[in-house]
Parts: structure tokens; sequence; C-alpha cells
């Protein structure tokens, strides 16, 4: 397992159109799209005061069929990626972490596990 903390950064362009979505959601699709769904990776990345951006969902899990899934239906996740828009992304496969506000910003949250095989 790998285990880190600390805030990403998400770099938007002048006059970028953003959809919904926060550093840790962005970071978690990049990883699945650079480890191209690999089936023995999954992950978490989550805020711990339970906001990621501007919405009440602290975050998302990985989970290796996510490709395929998104695939079947018919989600390009590179789209929502370039779109800033992994919130969606996320909530339409049913992977948001939602937890409600916690009153507490510790730090943001990524564990990696790498199963073996």
């Amino acid at each position: 397992m790998l285990l880190s903390g600390g805030e990403t950064t998400v770099s938007l362009r002048p006059g970028e159109v953003i959809g919904r979505g926060g550093r840790n959601v962005e970071f978690l699709l990049a990883f699945g799209l650079a480890t191209n769904g690999h089936k023995r990776i999954i992950a978490l990345a989550c805020d711990t005061d339970g906001i990621d951006g501007l919405e009440d969902i602290a975050g998302a899990i990985w989970m290796p069929d996510l490709l395929e899934r998104a695939k079947q239906a018919n989600f390009d996740p590179r789209d929502y990626l370039m779109r800033h828009d992994a919130h969606s992304f996320f909530e339409h496969l049913g992977h948001s972490v939602i937890t409600g506000p916690t009153c507490t910003n510790v730090n943001d949250f990524r564990a990696i596990l790498i199963m073996a095989p």
C-alpha cells in the first residue's frame, strides 16, 4: 500500500471552462488513466474535511474495472479529465465518496493498494 498526504494542484488555462471536480478526484482520474485500469490496483483519494472542490463530495475510489465500465456507458474518461469534470465521472459510475462535512481539515489523503498476483 502506498500512502500519501498533502494537497495536489490542478492547472487551469485562462478562460477554460471547467466542470465539477476537485483536486483529489482529478488526481484519481488521471492516476487511473495513467495505470490503464491495471487489474491489481485499487486507489482512494479524499479530502478529510469531506469537501473536494466546491461540493460535499470528499473524493472517489478507483477500481480496476472502471475504464471498462466507462467504455460500456459511452463515457470518455479523458474527456472528463480535460474538462475538469471528474466528480461527474465518478458520480455516474457510483464511485464518489460522500461523507458530509467533517468539520476537520487535516489534509488530502491518497491510498493506493497494489494487490499481489
